[in-house]
């Protein structure tokens, strides 16, 4: 199996996990009142399970990325785009205007 499909199945694991424990204690801690609406109503697994893959989706993306993102290498030396700018003695032309103020609604000076 290529290395970046067994990364991928094992971040989706470690998320799908991680949203079943956040589910559980959504519940065990009442939050929202949510231990009422899963474990008193009669569809209430249902909510249970639809809470549990989407945050599932959710943090299987989360894990994803970050496993992806520590995958860089460092980058040690420095590449191009580093030099020091270049300072001219030359000034850059202006052009001003004497009635760009009043164009503006602005008052004279």
């Amino acid at each position: 199996m290529p290395k970046l499909i067994r990364l991928y199945i094992v971040s989706v694991a470690i998320g799908f996990a991680l949203a079943a424990l956040f589910v559980a204690m959504l519940v065990w801690f009442d939050i929202a009142n949510l231990r009422h609406l899963v474990l008193g109503q009669p569809m209430g697994w249902l909510a249970a399970i639809m809470l549990t893959v989407f945050h599932g989706i959710v943090f299987a993306g989360a894990q994803f990325a970050i496993a992806i993102m520590r995958l860089a290498e460092d980058d040690d030396e420095p590449r191009g785009g580093r030099r020091a700018p270049v300072a001219t003695r030359e000034p850059a032309r202006v052009m001003a205007t004497a009635d760009a103020p009043a164009k503006r609604g602005l008052p004279r000076r």
